[in-house]
């Protein structure tokens, strides 16, 4: 048997009574973790497969009596989803690019260029993940507010190149591609934003990949700050409409908000899954010191 066929534990270990105690513990314990995260999920579709008073029935049932898939349609025909969620890929892609242009270019400055004093602004972007976010909710509105941007998505656009994370991530993943790379492309006349776009972009698609991933569930799941910046059905992202016109909506039955809320919550699940591999190898070359 070869290293990498070779798990954890090997079939002589299984045989230690204390051992096979240890991993069925170890299994008990992933099984209730996988239980707890799984039964809100499973509560939420279910229920929007049930009729509203099945709802409110004791004991409550986890299964519907009777499957009424009819309540899916209801909740489609009730808000217009596909606007608010053309909203939502609008913020997607603005934030995105800005992450790409603006924190890609300040990290490729910091890792690539001869930036005076760079450890020292690097250390200055580093300090503001110990502040908390809640604390530039104020300060961004105000400023928004002062430059005429409020329910616009420059709103969403503009705060996104100012991720402190996503600098880290992109310089510690600039700092292990080859320094001799961009010296031989320099030596042939290429100009420095012409290294960025034409080799050091290109060369970072995987960890490019992964921050696409992470911008996508913050679109998605956001709703408070559109709240505040946004004041129309016109520019609404899905997250803050489903909370106006569905969490707090008390007429509306509860049968067809948990449809609602199903609906809005497969999408991100489904990336997530189709994803996952380049989460993992994202957050692994991120973590690469050159």
């Amino acid at each position: 048997m070869t290293s990498h066929e070779r798990g954890i534990l090997s079939h002589s270990d299984l045989r230690r009574p204390r051992m096979r105690l240890a991993y069925g513990a170890m299994l008990a314990a992933i099984a209730l973790m996988i239980a707890s995260m799984l039964y809100p999920f499973t509560v939420t579709i279910f229920n929007g497969l049930k009729l509203n008073t099945d709802l409110n029935a004791f004991p409550p049932h986890w299964l519907p009596r009777s499957w009424h898939f009819e309540n899916y349609a209801t909740a489609w025909r009730y808000i217009a989803l596909p606007g608010f969620l053309g909203n939502t890929l609008k913020i997607f892609v603005g934030n995105m690019v800005a992450t790409v242009l603006v924190t890609g270019l300040a990290a490729y400055s910091l890792s690539r260029l001869r930036v005076p004093r760079r450890q020292w602004i690097y250390l200055f972007f580093m300090i503001t993940l110990f502040i908390p976010p809640t604390t530039y909710i104020i300060p961004n509105f105000m400023n928004l507010k002062s430059l005429g941007l409020l329910n616009t998505f420059w709103a969403f656009w503009l705060p996104a190149g100012a991720s402190a994370f996503y600098l880290l991530v992109l310089k510690n993943f600039f700092d292990s591609i080859s320094m001799e790379l961009f010296e031989s492309a320099r030596i042939d006349g290429a100009s420095e934003p012409r290294c960025f776009f034409q080799l050091a972009l290109p060369l970072s698609v995987p960890i490019f990949a992964t921050l696409a991933i992470f911008v996508f569930a913050t679109a998605w799941n956001d709703w408070y700050w559109p709240s505040l910046v946004m004041h129309s059905n016109r520019t609404y992202p899905l997250a803050t409409a489903v909370y106006k016109y569905v969490i707090e909506v008390r007429r509306l039955d509860n049968n067809i908000k948990f449809a609602l809320l199903s609906m809005v919550t497969l999408p991100p699940v489904v990336v997530f899954l189709l994803f996952q591999k380049y989460i993992v190898r994202g957050l692994h070359l991120g973590g690469v010191k050159g």
